[in-house]
C-alpha cells in the first residue's frame, strides 16, 4: 500500500525538481514551518536518500515576532526526524527598503544564499505552491507588470528551485496531516496589513465566488504561458543588443552604455524596450525601481525624436539621443539634433 495521495504528490514533485543532480549532491530546504515548507522538508528528507543526494534544512528568524528565536530552534529540532543534516537557524536583521514584506524577502534570500554557498549547496528548495503563483500574477497585474513579471515566479532561478509551483496549498496541507505534522501558522499571514495576505483572503476567494472554483489554476497558467513569451522575447532581445551597443571605449570608461538607433528603431516594440531597459541597467539603474513608464519615455527618443532633451531614470542614470545613438549614462550629455 502506497503512501496518502497528497504525500506521494508531494514526493513526485520533489524528485522531479531533483532529477538532474549528481549522486553527493548537497540539497538544502528552506523551512518556515509552515504546512507548505514542512511538506515539503518530509518530501526532502524521503526522497534525497534514495537518490542519492545529501539533504539539510535551513529556517530563517526574521525577529520580527516575540519568541521567533524559539520557533526557528523549533523548526531545526524537526529535521533529525526528516533525515535532514546539517540543519541551521539563520537569524537576520530586516531593514526597510521597500516596505515590510520586501525588506524581509531580502534579508531572507541574502541568508539562504549565504549559507548555501558555505555548505556548498548544489540547490536550496523554496516551499512556494500554486497559490502563491497565483497571488504572484494578481498582485504584478494591478501593478501593470509586463510579460515577464507576470510570468511569476519559475521554477528553477540558481540555485532555488520551487517543486510545489504545480501543487496547490490543500495538498501540502494534507500531506502535513497524513504524515502528523503540526505546522506553525505566521500570525503575518493572516495580517490584512499586508498586500499579499488581502489579496490571498479576500480578492482570490471573491473571484472564486463569483467566477468559479479554478481561478488559482487559471492564473497560474497564465504565468506559465507568459513566461514561454517572455523567454522568446529575451532571447531575440539579447541578439538585438549584441547587435546594438556601440563600443565606445571614452564613454565605457565612465560605465555608459551607447546603443545604435538604427538597430532598434525597427524592432517590434517589446524586443526594442527590453533592449533599452538592458541598457538602463548596464548603465547603472537599479532594476526593482526601473518602471515601464521610464523605458516608454525613452523609447520616445526613437519612436518620437523630436530634439527632446536627456530623459532620466533611477540611479541617477539618463539617456539622451545624439548622432544616432543613445547614451545611457550618469554624466548629463548635450544633445544634438
Amino acid at each position: 500500500m502506497g503512501p496518502p495521495p497528497a504525500v506521494a504528490d508531494v514526493r513526485r514533485a520533489v524528485r522531479h525538481a531533483l532529477d538532474d543532480l549528481e549522486p553527493g549532491d548537497l540539497v538544502l530546504v528552506a523551512c518556515s514551518g509552515g504546512a507548505d515548507s514542512l511538506a515539503l522538508a518530509a518530501g526532502l528528507g524521503f526522497v534525497a536518500p534514495r537518490a542519492g543526494l545529501s539533504a539539510g534544512l535551513l529556517t530563517v528568524d526574521h525577529g520580527l515576532q516575540e519568541g521567533s528565536p524559539d520557533r526557528a530552534a523549533g523548526v531545526v529540532r524537526l529535521a533529525p526526524a526528516f533525515g535532514l543534516d546539517p540543519a541551521e537557524a539563520l537569524s537576520v536583521s530586516v531593514g526597510t527598503s521597500g516596505g515590510p514584506e520586501a525588506a524581509a524577502r531580502e534579508a531572507r534570500y541574502a541568508a539562504l544564499s549565504e549559507a548555501a554557498v558555505r555548505l556548498g549547496a548544489a540547490a536550496v528548495l523554496l516551499g512556494h505552491t500554486r497559490d502563491d503563483q497565483a497571488e504572484t500574477v494578481l498582485l504584478r497585474l494591478a501593478r501593470g507588470s509586463g510579460t515577464r513579471s507576470l510570468a511569476g515566479m519559475p521554477a528553477r532561478a540558481g540555485l532555488y528551485r520551487r517543486p510545489l509551483l504545480e501543487l496547490g496549498r490543500r495538498t501540502t496541507v494534507a500531506a502535513c496531516a497524513a504524515l502528523g505534522l503540526s505546522p506553525w501558522d505566521d500570525p503575518h499571514n493572516l495580517d490584512p496589513r499586508y498586500t499579499r495576505v488581502r489579496v490571498r483572503e479576500r480578492l482570490l476567494p471573491a473571484f472564486e465566488d463569483e467566477l468559479g472554483p479554478g481561478v488559482a489554476e487559471a492564473l497560474a497558467r497564465t504565468a506559465d504561458l507568459c513566461r514561454d513569451d517572455a523567454d522568446a522575447l529575451d532571447g531575440w532581445a539579447d541578439a538585438v543588443y549584441a547587435r546594438a551597443v556601440v563600443s565606445d571605449s571614452a564613454l565605457s570608461d565612465i560605465g555608459a552604455v551607447t546603443v545604435a538607433v538604427p538597430e532598434v528603431e525597427d524592432v517590434p516594440a517589446a524586443v526594442r524596450r527590453r533592449v533599452l531597459r538592458r541598457a538602463a541597467i548596464e548603465a547603472g539603474a537599479p532594476p526593482g525601481t526601473l518602471a515601464a513608464f521610464h523605458i516608454l519615455q525613452v523609447d520616445r527618443l526613437v519612436t518620437d525624436w523630436r530634439g527632446q532633451r536627456r530623459v532620466e531614470v533611477p540611479g541617477g542614470v539618463g539617456a539622451v539621443r545624439r548622432y544616432g545613438t543613445l547614451i545611457f549614462a550618469r554624466q548629463p550629455a548635450s544633445p544634438v539634433s
